[in-house]
């Protein structure tokens, strides 16, 4: 990316550029109700358990302190300097660009690539939580290497963590989908369908994250349950997906192959997403319209995640006057 801020851009940017108006609606709104943490000096966010009026206050302080890094809980409060008296808690996926178990380039951190991969399974978990969940009130905001889905559906803002890792694992295609199904018949024999043969439901969900994955392999990753010999086949026998052609891939994998593979595709289904901050009902997260100084970019609102590009809307100023113009072009 583009290299870690100085304090000098950190108090730029915020001087200069930062503005409330950045701030998401759902944000700003309950704003004292949300504890905030903050990171100065690049250990972690150990100065915890600040809570203020209104974003007028929430300015001056960012003025002032030019932090390394800000967050802001997912949690409301009665008592959020305390984090006492929890009310409830936005529903959060997050997907990091650098995490991904599969991605097409072969970067050390994050790249156009996987950022761009990144946000095409945010797009399907979307598609997912609004088409076959029926979710509202969802905000996608780019968080400086990957995404974070923060979910303000009154249903699962109440939702205990219990319900919110199954709800998880339907979203990511955790599990492999069951194959035998009861016989309406009595006393018929049950009828055994693959995942593939299902266009509907949770089979279809499955299939097309199976599908992503190994279109993007690229034949040198290290999956839990796959050799090499597998993964190899996997890769010579991909061109199948594009036609959805099911059958031949499965006779050339072969069934126990098969087995195997879906298997681990359900693993790695799970590792997409980091299931600890989805199932935390106290978690923090990077507050949009932040820096992140790490990478220096904005952690910003997705406005169109079909045409997002973080290289367009989340470059703070100070990246293009950097004497290195390399790093302010790339």
């Amino acid at each position: 990316m583009f290299g870690t801020s100085t304090i000098q851009e950190r108090r730029r940017y915020y001087r200069e550029e930062w503005s409330e108006k950045d701030l998401p609606d759902f944000i700003s709104n309950g704003i004292t109700k949300r504890e905030f943490g903050f990171d100065h000096l690049g250990h972690g966010p150990n100065d915890r358990y600040k809570v203020f009026k209104g974003t007028d206050t929430l300015k001056r302080f960012l003025r002032y302190k030019a932090p390394f890094a800000a967050y802001i809980s997912v949690a409301f409060y009665a008592n959020p300097h305390k984090r006492g008296g929890w009310e409830k808690a936005e529903y959060v996926f997050d997907i990091d660009a650098k995490d991904l178990p599969i991605r097409s380039c072969n970067c050390d951190g994050v790249c156009e690539i996987c950022l761009g991969e990144a946000l095409e399974r945010v797009n399907a978990i979307l598609d997912d939580l609004k088409g076959d969940l029926g979710l509202k009130d969802i905000h996608i905001i780019y968080s400086g290497r990957g995404f974070h889905i923060r979910i303000l559906d009154p249903i699962m803002m109440e939702a205990n963590s219990e319900l919110r890792g199954e709800v998880l694992k339907y979203v990511a295609g955790a599990e492999v989908p069951k194959a035998q199904y009861p016989n309406i018949v009595p006393g018929g024999k049950p009828y055994n369908f693959e995942h593939f043969s299902i266009p509907i439901a949770y089979p279809a969900i499955f299939t097309e994250k199976v599908k992503y994955n190994i279109l993007h392999l690229r034949g040198d990753e290290e999956l839990d349950g796959i050799n090499n010999r597998l993964l190899k086949d996997l890769v010579k026998y991909k061109n199948y997906l594009y036609e959805d052609d099911w059958g031949s891939f499965k006779k050339n994998i072969g069934p126990r192959r098969y087995k195997d593979m879906v298997n681990a595709m359900a693993r790695v289904n799970l590792a997409t997403i980091d299931a600890k901050v989805t199932i935390d009902l106290k978690r923090i997260l990077r507050l949009p319209s932040s820096l992140h100084s790490k990478v220096s970019m904005k952690c910003v609102e997705v406005k169109n995640p079909e045409t997002f590009d973080p290289f367009k809307y989340a470059v703070p100023k100070f990246v293009y006057e950097r004497k290195d113009e390399n790093i302010a072009e790339n």
